[in-house]
């Protein structure tokens, strides 16, 4: 299953980190100077009106009228890929420029054996730690015996696990055990968008470690603020270009800076330079006091750069499984493979796939509201069409008849014209056409009289008819026989009561006779 990272307007929510490592001469892919003199200013960078040494001889940052630069680099900081946090950007959270990918080691982290880029490897270093990662795993020495099989099963295990330390020599160090060891087991290789943003849009992503409700409600005040931080010049403005919620409570604003020139003209601040002057030691202070967890440009990768990742493996990953996840890229021309290790990565990966869905569902939400909307909206107007064709045809026979009795009376009185005599003809052959058997009015008579049939079998149809089951039937009569049965000893009982009745009226009559003749 091909999962998107980061990086573009599709994919889910994963990260890079710097793909140089980190040196002390360039930044990662070559985008800007390192300065090797900073003066002081707003925020600890350089401010306009100021020059600056760096090692190509040329001026760092952007120009404002002269050669001097306000957003400039000062720290050596890898090129970071996809220049997001979350759903559609680069990296996740957490991260920070110049780290190791996701937080497990793939592209550019400084590494025993050299950096992906702009770094030589170490052939005797590499060396080294390639024969002492063997005897740890193979045949270990520490004690002597059958116990160092069991240390070498013992290092084994924690190779394949990515953690721990292989003892295998008493007077050697031991071997550290991490998940970017070719031997760990839990790994896997995923997609990421590849960023299509240009470093001229000067679009970077700060992830904040604050819901998107209270981002969106102190997005003035946060503008504000990073205005002060980078300088407060009246050269320059700070625009958002989106707030959208990230996984655990965090929000990515997306930000760039516009320049204004004296003559009226503006553009847009770099992504790189801006990255840099927000990398700056006191500024990133004020960032963190923001609550910003890092900050990421959202630059775009040159095709060579992009060449030069797919053909070297990420450390740690099988160089076959790395051919094979170029072969299974569904799309390498906005897909790239990305490395993924440890449980924490693909919990991180399941937390903005979830975030992602949820995003699209409320998108797909929203899209079928306006399309019930739209669906309500074409059958009011058909109605309404129908309507207004019913109205004109009333009005153009209303019309028809005003024009057929101004032709009567205009003509009151004048013999019948050539033209008038073919016109009647010409009615007279359509009605006998329409008259005719085979013609269109013996077809309707036709088509009603069949009609009428039709009715009148389907109310013959209509009618409906059921019938009993023998068993069923057989119940019912025996059901309907006891309750006779009831009916007929419940009259019996009422007949005696009313004998027993009548018998007692007569008793009480008698004894009333006999007290009046008594007293009498």
């Amino acid at each position: 299953m091909a999962f998107n990272l980061g990086g573009g307007t599709a994919g889910t929510g994963f990260s890079f980190g710097s793909f140089g490592a980190k040196t002390t001469a360039t930044t990662g892919f070559g985008f800007g100077t390192t300065a090797t003199t900073a003066p002081s200013g707003f925020g600890g960078f350089t401010p306009f009106g100021a020059t600056t040494t760096t090692t190509s001889g040329q001026t760092a940052g952007f120009p404002f009228g002269a050669s001097t630069g306000l957003f400039q680099n000062t720290q050596n900081k890898g090129f970071g890929f996809g220049g997001g946090f979350g759903t559609g950007t680069g990296l996740a959270p957490g991260l920070v420029p110049g780290s190791t990918f996701g937080g497990f080691g793939g592209f550019g982290a400084q590494q025993q054996t050299g950096g992906l880029f702009g770094q030589a490897v170490q052939p005797q270093a590499q060396t080294v730690q390639l024969i002492n990662t063997a005897s740890a795993l193979s045949a270990p020495t520490l004690l002597g015996d059958e116990r160092d099989a069991i240390l070498a099963r013992w290092n084994q295990l924690q190779a394949f696990w990515g953690t721990g330390k292989g003892y295998f020599h008493n007077n050697l160090a031991p071997v550290e055990f991490t998940q970017e060891n070719h031997f760990c087991r839990f790994k896997t290789v995923g997609f990421s968008c590849i960023p299509s943003n240009k470093d001229e849009d000067g679009l970077v992503a700060l992830a904040f470690n604050k819901k998107e409700a209270e981002i969106r409600n102190q997005q003035q005040l946060l503008v504000e603020t990073l205005h002060k931080i980078l300088g407060g010049l009246q050269q320059i403005m700070v625009n958002v270009e989106g707030i959208r919620a990230l996984p655990d409570d965090q929000t990515e604003m997306v930000i760039y800076v516009v320049e204004r020139f004296p003559n009226g003209n503006s553009r847009r601040v770099s992504a790189t330079n801006l990255f840099n002057s927000l990398e700056q030691t006191n500024v990133k202070n004020h960032l963190m006091q923001l609550s910003v967890l890092v900050a990421l440009p959202r630059t775009e990768l040159s095709p060579a750069q992009i060449k030069q990742l797919l053909q070297n493996p990420p450390t740690g990953v099988d160089p076959i499984i790395w051919e094979q996840a170029k072969v299974d890229n569904p799309d390498p021309e906005k897909l790239i493979p990305v490395p993924m290790v440890g449980f924490k990565e693909l919990l991180r990966r399941l937390k903005f796939q979830e975030q992602m869905t949820k995003q699209h569902q409320s998108r797909l939400d929203i899209i079928s509201e306006d399309v019930n909307e739209l669906q309500k909206n074409q059958a009011t107007t058909v109605a309404k069409i129908a309507q207004y064709k019913r109205k004109l045809m009333d009005q153009a026979h209303k019309v028809l008849q005003v024009l057929i009795k101004q032709e009567i009376q205009r003509k009151a009185g004048y013999a019948i014209q050539a033209e008038e005599e073919q016109l009647r003809v010409q009615l007279d052959t359509i009605q006998c056409e329409l008259n005719a058997p085979t013609q269109f009015k013996g077809r309707l008579n036709e088509l009603m009289s069949q009609i009428r049939m039709q009715n009148h079998v389907g109310a013959v149809r209509s009618e409906e008819r059921y019938s009993v089951h023998v068993d069923l039937l057989g119940e019912i009569k025996q059901h309907l026989k006891l309750q006779q049965e009831g009916l007929s000893h419940l009259i019996s009982v009422l007949k005696e009561d009313l004998e027993d009745v009548k018998l007692i009226e007569h008793g009480l009559s008698e004894s009333v006779h006999i007290r009046r003749d008594f007293f009498s």
